[in-house]
């Protein structure tokens, strides 16, 4: 009966773990198969991709791509990832193509191939209105914020050193303009056409000085010798808009003379503004979290039981999976989940499948301590006890064990699920549009931060006290 009950433990083991993992190899149908091609882009680089204020991508890059699908009667499904993430989902086989104000570099032309020019822009320092700043020698000693991965970050990083500022580095232009409102940085670099659209409509006071610099083209990027085409068709069907005077239209709707500024100010109207939004962000949080707790805890209570097995071979198994997940930071498991595995064995899946394995993975290690700690809670006198009845190890663990463990382990099981669901946040690393990334995506529009981040701020306490509640009404039926 034992072995029995130790062999039952690594077939259920084994199988909640594949089943955990199995999403990983579920290949995707590629968008070649059904002519439907995947597109990434950035989430807050207005005026040439952001959100508006019905949810929905806008910008003179959206509004290229649909022009040129149009006219070359192609499908596309767009995936807002960031930029960074852009790139490296477009690496790693994910998507198709990203169209993010892409520059034509010489070393990107070795790892991508790029569609004709579709914008020329340089990049360009500025600073506040009321800055005493008023050329690049005035920056010595001071600290510039730029953009990961952008033009605008290598250009600040190579005349570093000639002027002696210092460079801090953000992962979208937001934070970028939020780190030089509140005197962080005393100035900023980007796309010329970029600061200009947020000092127009953001309300930003923005002063630039020197000139532009690294002036170079935004091209689409695809996959270096993969749909070639798919770059025909962009090529075509760009000459055709600029011919018929779409082209003109699109980027004049953005940077014209008559672009007016359309911020959102105070909290009341953003909340009236972007509501629903809000909501359907805080819906992917808690509806993501919960599927995620489950699958953890199943697991999790597996593993937690090998941890308390007496064979080392099984405890051992527990422990290194343990040792393994709580050693990896979550935002590296999530690009390795979502990258990492796609460009080593070719398989595709969703944002949504990687997200909710990491949050799973992770969360399984921690109640699986949860677990052993609550089975080792209970005196050992009741095991004796039990056996001396003749009750068997795994009668005893059903029966004796397992009821009284869980009631100790209500509390920290309540407490991993708030945690599961603040780890939500760090998945917007790999696109998925969750509260947070929906607050830095209203942002990206409105540049309202401060009153933005304090709605999402309440929102997640509304939802977490009522966990606590929660939390605390089991406590007092269960253990009490």
């Amino acid at each position: 009966m034992k072995n029995k009950f130790k062999n039952s433990l690594v077939v259920m083991t084994l199988t909640l773990i594949f089943s955990v993992l199995l999403p990983l190899f579920q290949v995707t149908a590629t968008a070649q198969s059904d002519k439907t091609y995947v597109f990434a882009t950035d989430t807050t680089f207005a005026p040439f991709e952001f959100q508006d204020a019905n949810g929905d991508f806008v910008g003179i890059d959206m509004d290229l791509l649909e022009a040129i699908a149009s006219d070359q009667g192609f499908e596309y499904e767009m995936r807002p990832l960031g930029f960074n993430a852009a790139v490296q989902a477009l690496e790693s086989g994910q998507v198709d193509a990203v169209i993010a104000g892409v520059s034509i570099t010489d070393e990107r032309k070795q790892v991508f191939d790029f569609s004709d020019p579709y914008f020329s822009a340089g990049v360009q320092f500025a600073v506040l209105g009321s800055s005493d700043i008023t050329d690049l020698e005035g920056l010595s000693g001071e600290t510039v914020a730029v953009k990961t991965g952008t033009s605008g970050a290598d250009t600040a990083n190579g005349l570093r050193d000639e002027y002696g500022y210092n460079v801090t580095q953000f992962e979208d232009s937001v934070n970028m303009y939020e780190d030089l409102q509140v005197g962080n940085a005393q100035a900023v670099i980007e796309d010329y056409p970029v600061m200009a659209y947020a000092a127009q409509t953001g309300g930003i006071d923005l002063r630039f000085i020197g000139e532009q610099m690294a002036v170079s083209d935004f091209g689409i990027a695809v996959q270096k010798g993969q749909n070639p085409e798919l770059i025909t068709m962009i090529n075509e069907g760009l000459n055709n808009i600029r011919l018929s005077g779409e082209y003109d239209e699109i980027v004049s709707n953005y940077l014209g003379e008559d672009t007016q500024a359309g911020t959102t100010t105070g909290i009341i109207p953003l909340i009236q503004e972007n509501g629903s939004t809000l909501l359907n962000g805080l819906w992917t949080t808690v509806w993501i979290s919960i599927v995620s707790i489950v699958i953890a805890m199943i697991l999790g209570i597996a593993l937690g039981l090998l941890r308390t097995s007496d064979q080392r071979i099984l405890e051992g198994i527990a422990q290194f999976y343990i040792d393994i997940m709580r050693g990896v930071p979550m935002i590296v498991l999530a690009f390795f989940v979502y990258f990492g595995i796609p460009q080593i064995t070719g398989l595709q899946f969703s944002a949504v499948i990687a997200g909710i394995i990491t949050l799973s993975l992770n969360a399984a290690a921690y109640i699986a301590e949860i677990v052993r700690g609550g089975i080792q809670a209970i005196d050992k006198g009741q095991s004796e006890a039990s056996r001396s009845l003749g009750l068997s190890r795994s009668q005893t663990m059903r029966h004796i064990i397992l009821p009284q463990a869980f009631k100790i382990m209500i509390p920290s099981f309540i407490n991993q699920f708030v945690i599961t669901m603040k780890d939500t946040s760090i998945l917007s690393v790999i696109g998925l549009v969750e509260l947070t990334q929906t607050g830095r995506i209203i942002i990206a529009r409105t540049y309202q931060s401060g009153a933005m981040w304090l709605i999402v701020g309440v929102m997640y306490i509304i939802i977490i006290t009522l966990l606590t509640r929660l939390s605390g009404k089991l406590e007092k039926r269960y253990i009490y």
